[in-house]
């Protein structure tokens, strides 16, 4: 092929007729996902021995693509499949690798396996619930056998960076900061991970994103686990911390392992596999930086609407999320008192109709008419067009007044008559800068109301910000 990248359905039915002496013919190819990066297929084929089902993975449209940080590429992902494969982990089997003469692009070609992904269908799905009790316990053994590969002896060492505690902060601190958004809570939370850092360990492997939502279960467990673009080497904790993330119990934040265990599960699973005792309290870390982690990866969401390349109406409302994992690490770091910030009893424009008036038919009708006529990615994406109309009309009724208790708060703390914009920098500026003492009760009081009150705009049933209002003592 000399280099040259062909259609997937022109040169895949010889690539596996060459690598699979069973295939015959392609009978479908389904694309599931549309990454920027990646994609992802079921694919059917027939064999000698009748119809089989595989999955497809490759880089988008067969091209090398710029990658974020921290992904590794699908050579890469498929050595560590493999590996996992070797080493007892629930993976597919990867059965051929796409190679530079296939004109097919970087990936390959694996198992299909059936099972629940979706997180909010495996905290509530009454097929799971007899499953859902030993799930925590089973992600511990998982993520033992994940954290036991050698990273020399699989030859994993030479693809994989290594990520210590340090770095990592630092690094998602920076990201950040290029965003040229000021959100005094991520900077708090950064200075307090920076002062906190777990003790020194050897780097193991890291899955780097085991969570609710990645993994693969049946009535008889976890047989799967997905998405190994974000491996290192690092501290293992990480991905214990990051199941336990609140982001990721979708909704069931009474059981923090992934919305379906508890945490003595977890670390009982962990130990009966590695012979290792962790201490809930070197938890603690990671869990926080998982909220900040995507507090950051929400913003970086809201960028690629702004910027590109994903103008879709689903980037900004990922964006508001970020407010949710500022009010998990209140939660973890400053709980406490909060005032409520609530809508004015009357109206001050009569007009007829009045603004609020005009959002919710709009959004009225995206649930009413076009969900319902709709379907797949459609009808989500006006779901997602109407929540973020709800956002809009909780900040016409509750947003000046939020934003002027905040600039009262911040005048007081800076003794100063500026604009609010401006406090906001002065703040964040003052954290960056090491010039604040984070625990000083002043800008923990300032923090938690501001970031509350800013959840309470954006999605006040969330689970963390009902919790921030149940700590302050309210009903």
């Amino acid at each position: 092929m000399n280099g040259e990248t062909l259609s997937l359905p022109e040169a895949l039915p010889a690539v596996l007729a060459r690598k699979l002496p069973e295939f015959r013919a392609v009978i479908a190819l389904e694309r599931l996902s549309g990454g920027a990066s990646q994609e992802t297929y079921k694919l059917k084929i027939d064999t000698t021995g009748g119809a089989r089902q595989l999955a497809l993975r490759r880089e988008a449209g067969g091209q090398p693509m710029a990658r974020t940080s921290g992904q590794i590429g699908l050579r890469a992902e498929a050595r560590l499949i493999k590996a996992a494969h070797a080493a007892g982990v629930p993976v597919p089997e990867i059965l051929t690798e796409f190679e530079p003469g296939d004109g097919l692009g970087e990936g390959f070609v694996m198992t299909w396996i059936d099972g629940e992904t979706l997180g909010a269908r495996l905290v509530r799905s009454p097929e799971l619930a007899e499953v859902r009790p030993r799930l925590a316990y089973e992600c511990g053994q998982v993520l033992a056998r994940i954290h036991a590969i050698d990273p020399t002896t699989s030859g994993l060492s030479s693809v994989l960076a290594v990520r210590p505690p340090a770095d990592f902060v630092n690094a998602t601190w920076q990201h950040y900061q290029a965003l040229q958004s000021p959100q005094p809570m991520i900077d708090f939370t950064a200075r307090w991970l920076l002062a906190n850092l777990p003790p020194a360990r050897r780097p193991r492997l890291v899955h780097g994103d085991f969570r609710n939502g990645n993994l693969m279960v049946t009535p008889r467990g976890v047989v799967a686990v997905l998405d190994w673009e974000i491996a290192h080497l690092g501290d293992p904790l990480r991905d214990l911390g990051w199941l336990c993330t609140n982001s990721w119990r979708f909704g069931n934040s009474a059981l923090p392992v992934g919305g379906f265990g508890e945490y003595a599960d977890l670390l009982a699973g962990y130990a009966a596999e590695s012979g290792q005792q962790i201490d809930l309290a070197e938890l603690k870390f990671w869990e926080v930086f998982g909220s900040f982690w995507w507090a950051v990866g929400c913003l970086k969401m809201a960028e690629h609407f702004r910027l590109g390349p994903d103008q879709t109406v689903e980037r900004p409302g990922i964006g508001r999320r970020s407010s949710e994992c500022q009010v998990d690490c209140v939660n973890l770091l400053i709980p406490g008192a909060v005032t409520r910030v609530v809508p004015d009893a009357v109206h001050r424009d009569d007009a007829l109709p009045r603004l609020d008036e005009l959002v919710s038919s709009v959004r009225d009708y995206l649930r009413a008419d076009v969900m319902p006529a709709t379907s797949g990615r459609t009808s989500f994406l006006a779901r997602v067009a109407a929540n973020s109309l709800d956002i809009v009309l909780r900040d016409m009724a509750i947003g000046e007044q939020a934003r002027g208790a905040e600039q009262a708060r911040l005048r007081r703390l800076f003794n100063s008559n500026a604009a609010l914009n401006a406090l906001r920098w002065r703040l964040v500026d003052g954290l960056r800068a090491g010039q604040l003492a984070i625990e000083q009760p002043e800008l923990t009081l300032h923090l938690r109301e501001t970031v509350v009150n800013e959840a309470l705009i954006d999605q006040p049933t969330y689970s963390g910000c009902v919790t921030a209002l149940r700590n302050a003592g309210y009903a």
